[in-house]
C-alpha cells in the first residue's frame, strides 16, 4: 500500500507539474519566452502554449492599437502667447522582444517622449498655426515621437492635438479682432454697391438726358409708387419739360392737320384792340 500511494503521489505532483507548464495566449497578445533569463529565438503566437516549469518565464505583450492621452502641456508660442495644450498619441508594439528588452516599460517611455515633444512644437509654432494649421503640426508631433519609438519596437501610427486653451485676455483681443475683421468687410461691400449703384445711375442719367420723355414717364412711375401709400400728401410739382413736351406735341399735330394758328391781335396798353 505504501508504494502504490508514493507513486500515485509521484503521479499527481506529475500531472501539476504538467499542467502547470500549459499557457494560453490570445488573439491579439504575443508571448515573449525566457529560459533563463535569455530570450528565445521564436515569438509565440495566439493559442495554448506550454513552457518548462522552473525553466520558463513569459512576459505578454498587447498588439493592439493603444490610445494615450497626453496631458495638457504649458507653453509659449513663437509670437510670446502663453497657451496650454493637449493631444492624443495612438501607437502599436510591432516587435515584441524589443517592446520588452529594450526598454523597462514602453507605455511610460512613449507618455514622457510626448509631453517634450508636445511642448517642443509650441515652442516652435506661432498661435495661428495652432489655431488653423493643427495638421502639418500633427504631422511634426509624429515624426518627433516616432523617431526613438522605434529602437523600442513601437510604430506611432498617428498623433492629434485635441485643445488649444487661451488666456481670457487673449479671448478677448481675438474675439475684438474678428468684429473689426466683419465691420470692415460690411463697409467694404456697401461702398462696392454704392459704386456700382452710382454707375447704374449714370447711365441711366445719359440715357434720360437723350430721351426727356424718360424722365417724365420716371417721374410718373414715382407718383404710382408714392401714391400707393394711402396715409402720403403728394406736391407735385408741374415741370417746365413737360410744357415743351405739350408744345412740341401741339405743334407737330398743327403741322400734321396742314392749318396755320392765326396770330394773337395786338393789344395796345389801355387794353384796347386797334381799329
Amino acid at each position: 500500500m505504501i508504494i502504490v500511494d508514493v507513486v500515485l503521489g509521484i503521479a499527481a505532483m506529475g500531472a501539476v507539474w504538467f499542467g502547470a507548464g500549459f499557457r494560453v495566449i490570445r488573439q491579439f497578445e504575443r508571448g515573449v519566452v525566457f529560459r533563463f533569463g535569455k530570450v528565445r529565438d521564436n515569438v509565440r503566437g495566439p493559442g495554448l502554449m506550454r513552457l518548462q516549469p522552473g525553466m520558463d518565464k513569459i512576459r505578454k505583450v498587447n498588439m493592439q492599437i493603444v490610445t494615450m492621452p497626453v496631458p495638457a502641456q504649458d507653453g509659449i508660442t513663437r509670437d510670446n502667447v502663453t497657451v496650454r495644450v493637449d493631444a492624443v498619441v495612438y501607437f502599436r508594439v510591432v516587435d515584441p522582444v524589443r517592446a520588452v528588452v529594450d526598454v523597462e516599460n514602453y507605455m511610460a517611455a512613449i507618455g514622457q517622449v510626448a509631453q517634450t515633444s508636445l511642448r517642443s512644437i509650441i515652442g516652435k509654432s506661432d498661435l495661428d498655426d495652432l489655431l488653423s494649421n493643427r495638421e502639418h503640426l500633427n504631422q511634426g508631433l509624429e515624426v518627433l515621437i516616432d523617431s526613438p519609438a522605434l529602437g523600442w519596437g513601437v510604430h506611432i501610427d498617428r498623433v492629434e492635438i485635441k485643445d488649444v486653451a487661451l488666456p481670457e485676455s487673449m479671448k478677448r483681443s481675438m474675439s475684438r479682432q474678428a468684429e473689426a475683421e466683419r465691420e470692415r468687410r460690411a463697409r467694404v461691400i456697401s461702398a462696392d454697391g454704392e459704386l456700382q449703384a452710382s454707375e447704374k445711375l449714370a447711365q441711366a442719367a445719359a440715357a434720360m438726358s437723350e430721351h426727356p420723355a424718360a424722365l417724365q414717364l420716371r417721374l410718373l412711375e414715382t407718383v404710382v409708387q408714392v401714391a400707393s401709400e394711402k396715409n402720403s400728401t403728394l406736391i407735385l410739382p408741374f415741370p417746365v419739360e413737360l410744357l415743351r413736351f405739350l408744345e412740341a406735341a401741339t405743334d407737330k399735330a398743327t403741322r400734321d392737320s396742314g392749318h396755320v394758328a392765326p396770330a394773337p391781335a395786338p393789344v395796345t396798353e389801355n387794353g384796347h384792340k386797334p381799329t
